[in-house]
Formats: structure tokens, C-alpha cells, sequence
């Protein structure tokens, strides 16, 4: 076979083309830093790379995206938890300071003032935001846990309870024959006819509802409005009058024959009588049936006016707002059929892999935390009112002779034992709220120490996908970067050679037929 100059023209220009386009990718490779620009360059390391770069966008979203906004999050309900708990601490200091039997009027005015200045920054503590979500709401991340201004929004509430809410009470009865001892002043007091035996002590049973100024709805409602039921499907109930706060309550629960409940609306109280009391105390869950709680008393009232700082029920209890209207909502009515599902937030933080960032404000914002301190308040200021006529009288008679100096030391006598009762309550109410503290403080460490194990744990994984981070990244970078002075060589290797077949062709082009004849 002849070899023609044509061939040998055509052979070389692959060779050159060949070579050329070996430098071509190799100075490509240098310029991306990357083994191939498309899949054709090398399938293989293709399919390589779609999987690591996956596994590595994967876990870039939990290390550098979820996982900060999980620790924010816990930052901030960590913060507020931790507020509520020095509120509480100070609310007990403020206990043990009421619980002095010794304690001078002036001090009392100032324990009062503490309490209620600390009462009024809890529920505000509740409403903790971070980028515009409450933390402590659950999925209702839009809703306040309290009311951020006066509101006026009907709800109809049903507290879940056992026999374990009910409380003892001391009421101190001052009035007698349409005359209140409270009312006397250095004016009136002739006209105050109170004798020291009518001044008794009255132990009445309590429901202590979340919420004061309900409604005064009525009790023969149908379907009822106001209600008092226990034991299985809540079949049993429970009579219940309304009864305000200035027509004597206590005495009427005190006096009370039968199973009878009192509802005062003005402070969210249910009293109950001794046979009430009997009946509720009896009940109990029965073990062999898990699907409903026999001890379970349920007390269904309303409330429509609502003070800033409130909270709101939604976030407590099976309830409905606006019933019987067309913007009638019904919240956490499952609550009602033992169905309590905890509103848990979850981020996802690792492959397969969640943890819950949130609290609610059921676990450690609890109505009874103001509750009990607006017992202890009102009981104070009970003491702080009778010590002023006290004074006021004592001053009276140092003025007075004769049969005035003995009216007012008869006054006088009355004041002063309706004092000292009011004392010995107030004090034991005290020494009672430094317990019941210490219980608030003891469910707010428990919440605290709930969010900090879950930090530590979120710190554990953050470590994890850090070091899964870098792993997959290396992975990636093994499996489609260069080795930048592998190909340095090359290219530079690649550049002679093409060179060199340019020289050689050259020299062959010039050659021909004719100089072999």
C-alpha cells in the first residue's frame, strides 16, 4: 500500500487536533479547578459528585441554617423561663417578708405593691417573641399567650380539675345587722352596730377558678351556661347559685345543707358546701379504664371582659369564643375526651434526626401563680385597712372621756379583734405561699432544666453534623477537584508535545515523492 503525502497530512492533523484538545482540557481543568465540566467528561465522578453535593447541601442546612434557629430559639425561651423563675424567687422573699407576725404597717403596703408589680411582669415574661413568633404559644405562633390590651370577647370555659384544686379558706364575717365593721370611721362609728361576738371566722371549700370577673350568666340555662359535673362522662353534677360578692357568699356556703356549689363571679370562686365537698372528695380514676378519668370535675363557666395581661384560655383549656354566633371558634375541644396533645415544635437537625425547640406556656406560666397572689394581696390590704381604723380609734380615745371614751373602747375592742383575726389569717396564708412558691419554682427549674437538656443535646449534634460537614465536603472535593500540580505537569507536558508534532509536521510536510526518485 502506498502512503500518499495526503495520508500522512491527514495522520499528523489528528495527532496535532488529538493533542490540542488534551491541552484544551487540561487548561479547562486549571481554570474551574474541577476533574469535569458535564457528565460525558467522566460518568462516574458525575453520578459521584450529584450524591455528595446532596449529602453536602443536606447536612449545610442543618449545621449552618436549623440549627442556629434551633439554638435562638431555646436562647430565648431559656431567658424568659429564667425571668420567670427570679420572679417567683422574689415573689417568695415577698412571702417570707408577709409571713412576719411583726411586720409593721408601712412594710405590709410595701409587700403589697412588690407582689403586684411582680405579678404584672410574669404573663408579660410569657410573651417572649423571637423573629415574630411567641415562643410559648405552640403552633398558635401569632397569638399572644395574654391580652396586650383591654378586650371585650365572650368565651365559654371549661376547667378540667380534680379533688386535689379544692382549698380550705378563712372568711372573716365583719357585718351584722346591715353594718360592716370595715366601714368604720372616726365619723360613723356611733352608727356601726357590731358587736365582738358577731365577728366569727368562717372556713368555707373552694374551686379557685383561673380567671375573676366572669360573667353573671344564669343557671337554668338550656344547654347550660354555668355547670358543676363529675365522676364517669361526667353523669354527676352539682346545683350552682350565683352568688356576688357583696351578699355574703361564705356564710351561705358555710351554711349551706346538702350538695350545693356558690359561684362568685366577681372573684372566680366556686364554694362549696360540706355535703358538695363529701361527694367530690369520693372521686376518683378508675385504673381499668384508660380511656376516661372517673375523678375528672369539670366546671364550665364565661368570661367576656378581658384587662391587659390576661391570659388567654385558648392556650389553657377546652373553650369556645363568640359561642352561638357566626364567629364561633372552638379550641382544644379533644382536651375533653383525655386527648391532650402537646403543640410540640420540632426542627429536623440531623439525618432522620428532630428535637422539639419549644415550650408552652402550660408548663410553667400558670394561673395560680397571680392567683395566689391576688389572695395574699387582698388578704394583706384586709390588714393594712383595719390597722388604719384601728389607729384612727385609738387616736379617738385618747381624746375622749365618759360615756364617748367608752363607746369608742367598745368600737375600739371590735376593731381590733376583727384585726388580730385578720392578722392570723394573712399569716398563715403567707407561711401557705411560700410553699405554693416554692411549688411554681420547682415546676419553672423542671421546665428550665427540660430546655437545657435539650440545648446540650442540640450541641452534641450541632458537633456531629460539623464533622459530617467536613467529611462530605473533603469526600466532594476528592472526588471532583484537581490536583492542581498533577495537571500543572501535564498541561505543561501536553504544551511540548503539541509543540513538538507542530515541528515534526512541518518537517514531514516539506518532504516528498519526488526527492525519493
Amino acid at each position: 500500500m502506498r502512503i500518499t503525502n495526503k495520508i500522512m497530512q491527514n495522520n499528523n492533523l489528528a495527532n496535532i487536533n488529538t493533542n490540542k484538545l488534551l491541552q484544551d482540557r487540561l487548561s479547562t481543568q486549571m481554570s474551574t479547578e474541577k476533574k469535569i465540566n458535564r457528565p460525558s467528561d467522566d460518568p462516574v465522578v458525575a453520578i459521584r459528585a450529584l450524591r455528595l453535593r446532596a449529602n453536602v447541601a443536606e447536612v449545610t442546612q442543618y449545621y449552618s441554617r436549623n440549627i442556629p434557629d434551633a439554638e435562638s430559639w431555646l436562647n430565648v425561651t431559656e431567658e424568659a423561663v429564667k425571668n420567670l423563675a427570679s420572679i417567683v424567687t422574689e415573689m417568695q422573699k415577698q412571702c417570707t417578708k408577709g409571713a412576719d407576725g411583726k411586720i409593721k404597717s408601712s412594710d405590709r403596703q410595701i409587700v403589697i405593691e412588690q407582689l403586684k408589680a411582680l405579678a404584672d411582669e410574669v404573663y408579660s415574661t410569657a410573651d417572649a417573641d423571637y423573629a415574630g413568633r411567641y415562643v410559648f404559644t405552640g403552633y398558635r405562633t401569632d397569638t399572644s399567650v395574654s391580652f396586650r390590651e383591654a378586650t371585650k370577647k365572650q368565651y365559654s370555659i371549661t376547667e378540667q380539675l380534680t379533688k386535689d384544686n379544692i382549698d380550705q379558706i378563712t372568711f372573716i364575717n365583719t357585718k351584722a345587722n346591715g353594718d360592716d365593721v370595715m366601714d368604720m370611721t372616726v365619723n360613723n362609728y356611733q352608727d356601726i352596730d357590731v358587736a365582738k361576738e358577731d365577728i366569727q371566722p368562717v372556713e368555707v371549700y373552694r374551686f379557685h377558678l383561673a380567671y375573676g370577673s366572669c360573667d353573671d350568666v344564669p343557671t337554668n340555662a338550656v344547654p347550660p351556661r354555668l355547670s358543676l359535673t363529675y365522676g364517669a362522662q361526667q353523669t354527676g353534677s352539682i346545683p350552682i347559685e350565683v352568688k356576688h360578692d357583696y351578699e355574703s357568699p361564705y356564710e351561705a356556703a358555710a351554711a349551706a345543707t346538702g350538695e350545693k356549689a356558690i359561684f362568685v363571679p366577681e372573684t372566680g370562686e366556686v364554694l362549696l358546701s360540706k355535703d358538695a365537698y363529701d361527694t367530690l372528695m369520693k372521686t376518683k380514676d378508675d385504673t381499668t379504664t384508660a380511656d376516661e378519668n372517673e375523678g375528672e370535675i369539670r366546671i364550665t363557666y364565661e368570661k367576656s371582659n378581658w384587662v391587659k395581661g390576661d391570659l388567654r384560655p385558648e392556650h389553657y383549656f377546652a373553650c369556645v369564643s363568640d359561642k352561638g354566633t357566626d364567629n364561633e371558634l372552638a379550641y382544644n375541644q379533644d382536651y375533653l375526651s383525655g386527648n391532650v396533645e402537646r403543640q410540640d415544635i420540632e426542627y429536623d437537625v440531623g439525618f432522620n434526626q428532630t428535637i422539639r425547640i419549644n415550650s408552652t406556656a402550660d408548663e410553667c406560666f400558670k394561673h395560680s401563680i397571680s392567683r395566689e397572689v391576688e389572695d395574699l394581696v387582698n388578704a394583706m390590704q384586709d390588714v393594712v385597712d383595719t390597722e388604719k381604723i384601728v389607729e384612727d380609734l385609738n387616736g379617738l380615745l385618747e381624746k375622749a372621756t365618759g360615756a364617748d371614751a367608752k363607746e369608742i373602747q367598745e368600737k375600739l375592742d371590735v376593731a381590733q379583734k376583727v384585726l388580730e383575726l385578720k392578722k392570723d389569717k394573712a399569716q398563715r396564708m403567707f407561711e401557705h405561699g411560700i410553699t405554693q412558691m416554692q411549688g411554681h419554682l420547682d415546676e419553672t427549674n423542671v421546665s428550665l432544666t427540660n430546655i437545657g437538656t435539650r440545648s446540650k443535646k442540640l450541641e452534641l449534634i450541632e458537633n456531629r453534623m460539623q464533622s459530617q460537614k467536613t467529611t462530605f465536603e473533603e469526600l466532594q472535593s476528592v472526588n471532583e477537584d484537581i490536583d492542581i500540580a498533577e495537571v500543572i505537569i501535564n498541561l505543561t507536558s501536553a504544551k511540548l508535545t503539541y509543540e513538538a508534532s507542530l515541528m515534526a509536521t512541518g518537517k514531514v510536510a516539506q518532504t516528498s515523492l519526488l526527492q525519493y526518485i
